[in-house]
């Protein structure tokens, strides 16, 4: 989540805060429908606030198994591509190694 995605959140809740004491201030009517109305207030709100977290979770878990699968993938690539490299060395070395013996068996007569 970015800073100012977090600062709106917080921007968010401090209004709703702010505007539910408001309203239980002015409220005309009793007590207990007030606070029924409060409770329902931050029973929604919870709730809420429960599902944005669940789906940013849900989203940033698929981005990281994503990223996860990206990178073994990369580095399988990395190996393989290694590994061809390794063996036209190899096959290069062995090519000089026979010219030299070439070279070498003249050399010897």
């Amino acid at each position: 989540m970015s800073k100012n995605t977090g600062n709106t959140m917080i921007a968010v809740l401090a209004g709703v805060l702010v505007g539910a004491g408001i309203g239980i201030l002015y409220a005309p009517d009793k007590g207990s429908k007030t606070r029924k109305k409060v409770k329902d207030g931050y029973d929604d709100a919870k709730s809420d606030v429960t599902g944005k977290f669940d789906s940013v979770s849900t989203k940033l878990s698929n981005k990281l198994s994503t990223a996860k699968v990206d990178l073994e993938d990369t580095y399988q690539d990395l190996v393989s591509n290694m590994s061809h490299k390794t063996e036209e060395v190899i096959s290069f070395l062995e090519d000089k190694l026979s010219h030299l013996k070439k070279q070498n068996a003249k050399l010897q007569k």
